[in-house]
């Protein structure tokens, strides 16, 4: 969508923008500033005028102004901006004037070609005559620079990706290392740095100039460090093991229903991020602002994944909901899966904004068999019953039912234009389903998160961003899930050596803190040094502090 609005764009700002009606078109920029105009002329429309003195930035000094207002009066050949303005107040120069003048020739010229010469004055045609030769060199050198920028919107056009798909891309390589620490059975970590990356191109297609069909095709080769410390607390938040295979990762489509209405489709790889707002500055998803999971957004938002459709509707200047349903099996159709009877989500977020600098998000998450939030302590997700339990257990893995309950309070308040203060706190309460035949005591269970951000936009220069990020990942701070004592008995009668895991709450504090600063060196590059540190990992003051160090440099296109 956003490409073929640029091409449209600079087509128009060629053919008839800068003051002229016909296809010869005259640029009312000095050579040097030409290509800037081009580029950076938004999506304000342009309007006709009909007279000279409705554009206030032209002063009517002499005799030419008072001549060609005269004409343009009568034959309508000047187009302006809506407001009447060029470039704010300043008044036209003898090369702006001129292209006013050669928009006038060509009107005239139409008429005449056209067969209604006789709408043509011979005093008008004198005063053409005399205002052609005060301005000859100024018009033969606009014509000169047209001519040129026709060519180069005609090769731009030859050479577009699409017509109606914009193609993005954004490449992470990462250099990260485990500078101290011990995992969540107290070992001590080896201390290597290890290099990754994320590649993701983007398809934005329009069909309507209101739609857009997203396709996100991605590959990765960085797995991150949860697989040898044993939990999920420190996290990067551009990790992506896909052995370098590509694959697709999101595919939504979006529309408009009236003036106030966002409807989005999500295909495949949904996410409540794709239409709810996080309210953080820290949320780059990974390419830019926070470097860990954690750090992003809250947690509770990575609860849904997978299809089904999500809607973000304006109340007015002050309000925003939103509303979402999204399926993690959609697409198969074995018993307990498919869109409506297999683990899904649904969220309802209210956004209060009383002020441009001032928001706070309320947010609720239903959640089936989607407990796990990707961060904070191994107890903290059910996602720990899986095959790995069962096989310590000497048992067939067996499905788990839970279900969940999420509430989340997001604020983001900008008090200058240099300092974001922010934070979230997050509270789940999950619930077994079922005993698994007598294994487990069913329960609820109660996990808490909560992070404080302060954030200093364009620091240093324009799209710089110090981030601070303390908090605490999810922890398990109750629980009333424990193995059936009979069942435990029975399973250490038949397993003498066997050890029982622990299911009960996470007994210690374990803080987050992590700093980074991103370092915006162009429009398409930038690098992103930071630090994070893990107290008492896996919520135990027994481990030792786990000290992450990364660098993540981002190329964008």
């Amino acid at each position: 969508m956003q490409h073929k609005s640029k091409r449209l764009l600079i087509h128009s700002a060629v053919s008839g923008v800068m003051l002229a009606a016909s296809t010869s078109a005259i640029a009312l920029v000095s050579n040097s500033a030409l290509a800037q105009e081009v580029s950076t002329f938004n999506s304000n429309a342009l309007s006709q005028v009909t007279s000279v003195s409705q554009l206030s930035d032209v002063q009517p000094t002499d005799w030419a102004f008072q001549a060609l207002q005269s004409l343009v009066e009568r034959y309508g050949c000047i187009a302006g901006y809506p407001d009447g303005t060029y470039r704010g107040n300043r008044a036209l120069t003898r090369y702006e004037f001129a292209a006013g003048l050669n928009a006038c020739l060509d009107r005239v010229n139409e008429l005449i070609a056209t067969a209604t010469a006789n709408q043509v004055t011979r005093e008008d045609l004198a005063t053409l005559q005399r205002l052609q030769e005060e301005f000859a060199a100024e018009v033969a050198t606009l014509r000169g620079r047209t001519d040129a920028l026709e060519a180069t919107v005609a090769e731009l056009e030859a050479n577009q990706f699409s017509t109606t798909t914009q193609l993005t891309g954004e490449v992470v390589v990462g250099a990260a290392g485990i500078i101290s620490g011990q995992d969540a059975d107290g070992n001590d970590l080896d201390e290597s740095v290890i290099l990754g990356q994320r590649t993701r191109l983007e398809f934005n297609t329009s069909f309507t100039g209101s739609d857009q069909l997203y396709t996100l095709i991605s590959t990765g080769n960085f797995p991150g460090f949860s697989d040898v410390t044993g939990i999920t607390e420190g996290e990067l938040a551009f990790t992506q093991d896909e052995a370098n295979n590509v694959g697709l990762e999101s595919l939504l489509y979006s529309f408009p229903l009236g003036e106030t209405t966002e409807v989005v489709l999500g295909f495949s790889g949904g996410a409540f991020y794709d239409y709810t707002d996080t309210l953080t500055v820290m949320d780059g998803d990974g390419g830019s602002g926070a470097l860990s999971a954690f750090g992003t957004r809250n947690p509770i938002y990575n609860l849904g994944d997978g299809a089904g459709v999500g809607i973000r509707q304006q109340l007015g200047n002050t309000l925003e909901l939103s509303l979402g349903y999204l399926a993690t099996d959609a697409s198969s159709p074995l018993d307990g899966s498919g869109l409506f009877n297999g683990p899904y989500a649904g969220i309802a977020q209210l956004v209060l904004k009383p002020s441009d600098r001032f928001n706070i998000g309320l947010t609720y998450i239903n959640s089936y068999k989607a407990s796990d939030t990707g961060a904070g302590s191994s107890r903290a997700s059910f996602a720990r019953f899986d095959e790995a339990f069962f096989e310590n257990l000497n048992l067939e893995p067996v499905d788990v039912p839970t279900i969940s309950n999420s509430y989340g309070l997001q604020l983001s308040w900008q008090i200058s234009n240099n300092f974001v203060l922010g934070g979230w706190v997050g509270y789940t309460n999950t619930r077994l389903l079922s005993t698994l035949g007598g294994l487990l005591e069913r329960g609820d269970s109660d996990i808490f998160n909560y992070a404080v951000t302060l954030a200093f936009p364009d620091l240093g220069r324009e799209g710089n961003l110090l981030g601070i990020i303390v908090g605490m990942e999810p922890r398990l701070t109750g629980t009333g899930v424990a193995l059936n004592p009979v069942a435990a008995a029975n399973l250490i009668a038949a397993n003498p050596d066997l050890v029982l895991p622990d299911l009960g709450e996470d007994e210690d504090m374990s803080l987050h803190i992590e700093a980074f600063y991103q370092l915006q060196l162009t429009d398409n590059f930038a690098i992103t040094p930071g630090v994070i540190w893990i107290t008492a990992p896996d919520f135990n003051d027994a481990n030792q502090d786990i000290v992450i160090g990364a660098i993540r440099t981002t190329f964008s296109f």
